[in-house]
């Protein structure tokens, strides 16, 4: 077993975050990876990503809860299955707002709680780096972490009693620096970066390690982006 998490009864910088993870429906989702993967295996593709990562961020010993913010039926029920709570994305006006709802929906139960916007296309997510991170981010009031090509965001914070004002979306690395937000520059912590948009992405992935979700689904790709001799 790991360190007992905090309750964040103490306010310090290991109290344990709420996470609100996006997620499209899978219809739509990751749509810039169909033409190698096909439209069978894409959908298949996109909730393995969710399921490791949110399977990553319940393991990790700074977090207390992880909130899906979803329409989708299947994904909802696998993801509650390992433990997530599913809000339905009631705005339904786009990534931004799902997550501000999100954020409120864990703060109607829970009004002091730090909050973290996490992508769910993270599926290398190590437990460990996930907790340098928001150790880090405990410590300003908003803060984010760049994604891997160093243009958009794979995680926002906001401590108690602060607002997230989300910004992703394309150059949103600029939009969160420009909205206040402390950039973490921790080093080593490539697996909290390493988001999936395209199949060059998911090589990527696959080689710093993937989830088992992914692993499964990584050998159906058609282009032959399989998953490393080795990978877990």
């Amino acid at each position: 077993m790991g360190p007992m998490r905090r309750d964040g009864a103490d306010g310090g910088a290991e109290a344990a975050w709420s996470l609100v993870v996006p997620l499209k429906p899978l219809v739509r989702a990751k749509s810039r990876l169909s033409r190698a993967t096909g439209e069978e295996v894409r959908p298949k593709l996109a909730l393995a990503f969710a399921l490791d990562t949110v399977a990553a961020a319940l393991a990790c010993e700074y977090v207390g809860d992880v909130a899906v913010v979803t329409d989708d039926p299947v994904a909802g029920e696998r993801l509650a299955a390992l433990g997530a709570r599913i809000v339905p994305d009631t705005p339904a006006r786009g990534l931004n707002a799902a997550l501000t709802h999100g954020a409120s929906a864990v703060r109607a139960r829970r009004p002091d709680a730090a909050v973290a916007a996490l992508n769910a296309d993270l599926p290398a997510l190590r437990p460990a780096e996930l907790g340098r991170v928001l150790h880090s981010a405990a410590e300003f009031p908003r803060a984010f972490l760049a994604d891997a090509a160093e243009i958009g965001t794979t995680l926002l914070t906001a401590t108690s009693g602060v607002e997230l004002a989300p910004a992703f979306g394309g150059p949103s690395r600029a939009r969160h620096l420009a909205s206040g937000a402390r950039e973490i520059l921790a080093p080593d912590v490539p697996s909290v970066r390493r988001d999936v948009d395209t199949v060059e992405d998911l090589r990527a992935a696959l080689k710093l390690g993937v989830g088992p979700y992914t692993a499964r689904q990584a050998p159906l790709l058609a282009d032959g982006a399989t998953a490393p001799a080795g990978a877990p």
